[in-house]
């Protein structure tokens, strides 16, 4: 099927319309993601080509750009105190990997065999990384069914982990809520914990630019350079350059250099929010019916075993570092979809619950930083290391 590029930029954007469509009616106890996830997948069984995604210019450079800068940006949505303050999520996040670890390589080593597991474990801790590394790992071996497993786990995860997140993640949003609507001992505890956007703004190393230089472009252009700076010091010290972004993002808005939700005053936010998710469904080209057919048990009975593990630890870390059971939860499921998924189901189930923006504030500023953590802890970092030592195990 021959398209332009303005006609697949169109289908693109229908799809994800859609999403948001069923989201906003079922107030996101039916994600976004999760609707445009199965649409895709529809849509390049039938009638959509697969390179859909490609031909609607969601693809490079414009893809890594949009994540140096997001990521960037998400920095200047938290504050130093904030992101030093969330060891708890990742502790929490890091000891769901484990449980999936522990379930998959004992329960399911037994049900579907030592490679299987060995293949599907990575890619079911994160983020698409492992999931190549597993793919490549397993061709070399000459295991095509395993590296067709491989990438099906990492496109497929998400099914269990939007919709589980999402009740999770409203769950918790009502009772933040309802903190800060009862007021008292316990929403000022709450506040002073999550250092809510509502404080007095501080003084600042950089004093920021006045208002008529805080353009578009010098925005950009400032969150450009600090990406900038971020990939030439990851490969440096060995940490994934998407995190060295985030934690850049934080540092530069701390000393004034970035301003306060960047994106969102060079109103660019949107625009790359949706090449990424764009870009993010492209996966879903790659799942014909008999790959997903061939591999179907052992593809859903491993995803199901990992959700148990991550549950299990996350009631016992969760009550144990002060976490409800649905943040917990929450937290941990962000193994199975990362960035920028953890940052949409927690903002559409916030959304569903809450009416003024005062109220949105207060919850996001709770919520939304222990997901993010979670999501970088998991996708970013965990799933990496556990890749590259099971690849060994093959």
């Amino acid at each position: 099927m021959a398209l332009s590029v303005i006609a697949a930029f169109t289908i693109i954007l229908i799809v994800l319309a859609a999403g948001e469509f069923v989201s906003t009616k079922t107030k996101a106890f039916v994600p976004s993601v999760f609707v445009s996830a199965v649409l895709f997948l529809i849509g390049f069984w039938t009638f959509m080509p697969k390179d859909l995604i490609a031909k609607g210019s969601f693809a490079a450079p414009l893809v890594p750009i949009s994540m140096y800068l997001l990521l960037v940006h998400m920095g200047t949505l938290m504050n130093l105190k904030e992101l030093l303050g969330q060891w708890k999520s990742v502790v929490i996040s890091f000891g769901g990997v484990i449980g999936i670890c522990l379930m998959t390589m004992t329960i399911g080593k037994v049900l579907f065999g030592w490679q299987t597991v060995v293949v599907a474990t990575p890619p079911l801790t994160g983020g698409v990384v492992a999931s190549i590394l597993m793919a490549k790992g397993a061709a070399d071996k000459g295991l095509p069914t395993l590296a067709v497993l491989a990438t099906c786990m990492y496109v497929m995860q998400g099914f269990i982990g939007y919709p589980i997140s999402a009740l999770c993640l409203k769950k918790e949003a009502k009772r933040v809520l309802g903190l800060y609507k009862n007021g008292g001992k316990d929403a000022k505890l709450a506040e002073s914990e999550t250092a809510s956007t509502n404080v007095t703004p501080r003084k600042k190393l950089i004093p920021p630019l006045p208002e008529q230089y805080q353009t578009p472009y010098i925005i950009l252009m400032k969150l450009g350079f600090v990406g900038f700076l971020a990939s030439k010091i990851g490969p440096i010290i060995h940490v994934n350059e998407f995190v060295i972004c985030l934690i850049l993002g934080v540092i530069f808005c701390e000393i004034g250099f970035l301003e306060e939700k960047a994106l969102n005053k060079a109103n660019a936010f949107g625009f790359l929010m949706t090449v990424l998710m764009g870009y993010i469904f492209a996966n879903l080209s790659q799942a014909t019916p008999a790959m997903l057919k061939q591999i179907l048990v052992p593809l859903f009975g491993i995803i199901i075993l990992g959700v148990i593990g991550m549950y299990i630890i996350a009631l016992i870390l969760g009550k144990l570092l002060g976490f409800s059971k649905e943040m917990a939860f929450a937290s941990t499921l962000t193994a199975l979809y990362g960035f920028p998924a953890d940052y949409i189901l927690t903002h559409e189930a916030i959304k569903s619950v809450c009416e003024t923006e005062d109220e949105k504030e207060y919850v996001i500023g709770d919520m939304l930083p222990k997901m993010l953590v979670s999501g970088f802890t998991t996708v970013t970092i965990a799933s990496v290391i556990i890749a590259g030592f099971f690849i060994k195990l093959l």
